[in-house]
């Protein structure tokens, strides 16, 4: 919303222009002997296309804060910042309203049509109305110096936004700096874990090693028992034999 901001900032600096010219204005109607009538016309006229403009800018303002409202995630605003864009519309429009009324409240009005009417007339207090190389030398000064007050608001502006930054920054870099810290102990937890690990898998080496050599013993040992056993079997078999095939003999 980099333009939005950029618009604001070119409504703002009309709006300065526009103050300018209303001030003005309202000068050449209390004292018409100030200026020529051509300056009193073209300040009028001036006048009321700058707020025209003023408020075709606020109207596309306030098209682009209800697109921005209703899908703010795609515009990446919060609420905070649409409240103040939101202000600055409320507000621009209430100048730009008072400007209006003022212009067209019926003693500004009269005064204005008795200036006029004075002018027509030749009126000695409007034989100053005379054109000349510097009839708008007073206007331009005006001008220029609402324009280098709005200058030093915006740079006053700017300047804070900076400030604002800065301290974002910071806090930024100090979440960083906890984040590098806590990162820093868990890759050490880790590595020790890891070693801890290895060390295990290694005396689980070993004891299966063991464990192994154990089975192949006792494995060994059934074996030669059950030699033994068959051994002692047939033998026993045998001396039955045999004594079966004496015993005949002996009753005889």
């Amino acid at each position: 919303m980099v333009l939005r901001a950029e618009r604001e900032r070119e409504v703002q600096k009309a709006v300065n222009t526009a103050q300018g010219l209303f001030q003005r204005w309202t000068e050449l109607l209390q004292d018409p002997s100030i200026a020529t009538r051509e300056e009193i016309d073209w300040t009028t006229n001036e006048l009321r296309n700058n707020l025209r403009s003023i408020e075709w800018d606020l109207e596309d303002l306030d098209e682009t804060i209800s697109i921005v409202e209703a899908n703010p995630r795609k515009f990446n605003l919060d609420a905070t910042e649409l409240g103040v864009r939101k202000a600055f519309i409320t507000s621009t429009r209430q100048v730009v309203r008072e400007m209006k009324d003022q212009m067209s409240n019926s003693s500004m009005q009269a005064l204005a049509e008795r200036k006029n009417r004075q002018a027509l007339l030749g009126d000695s207090s409007s034989q100053s109305w005379s054109s000349g190389p510097d009839k708008y030398s007073r206007l331009d000064r005006e001008l220029q110096l609402a324009n280098s007050h709005f200058i030093e608001e915006q740079q006053a502006q700017q300047q804070l936004i900076v400030e604002q930054q800065d301290e974002q920054l910071e806090l930024v870099s100090g979440s960083i700096g906890v984040l590098k810290n806590m990162s820093q102990r868990i890759g050490g937890e880790l590595e020790e874990q890891a070693v801890m690990l290895d060390d295990f898998s290694h005396e689980l080496d070993s004891t299966h090693s063991r464990l192994d050599n154990v089975m192949k013993k006792l494995a060994k040992v059934s074996h030669m028992t059950s030699g033994r056993s068959w051994e002692v079997g047939e033998t026993s078999a045998w001396v039955l034999w045999l004594g079966r095939c004496l015993l005949p003999h002996t009753q005889s």
